[in-house]
């Protein structure tokens, strides 16, 4: 089973717009096609964004959402890392991704040191 943790921006696409990769791999986590990883700072990030006014996001499809991720993902608490992000706030998707080599799914590559396990929403939906 693949592992990955999803970068808050891959969860806002995806539900944004119905048809693209990021809606893809939020389709392929309810249908447990890989496990997602995530923890309670994870989870909190998800929460304060994809509750935002200015997004108009149904609450209820967050809820959804946010409960198959905590419901049929793999909680993991990582150690921190010593690399240098350029924003300190992804250094928890990228320490709890590296802690147990499970992919990063991320729209911003350029946040994240070049890695073949932080890929895009595109590159991880090939990989189906």
């Amino acid at each position: 089973m693949i592992n990955a943790v999803l970068d808050t921006n891959i969860l806002v696409s995806g539900l944004l717009t119905a048809d693209g990769n990021p809606s893809k791999v939020i389709n392929f986590l309810k249908d447990k096609r890989f496990t997602a990883v995530y923890n309670d700072e994870i989870i909190a990030e998800y929460r304060d964004v994809l509750f935002r006014d200015k997004l108009g996001l149904n609450a209820k499809d967050v809820e959804d959402l946010l409960g198959e991720i905590t419901k049929i993902g793999f909680p993991n608490v990582p150690a921190k890392s010593g690399i240098l992000l350029p924003d300190e706030d992804d250094r928890v998707f990228y320490d709890t991704a590296k802690s147990i080599d499970a992919y990063l799914v991320t729209g911003n590559l350029k946040h994240f040191p070049k890695d073949p396990h932080i890929i895009t929403a595109v590159d991880f939906v090939k990989l189906f």
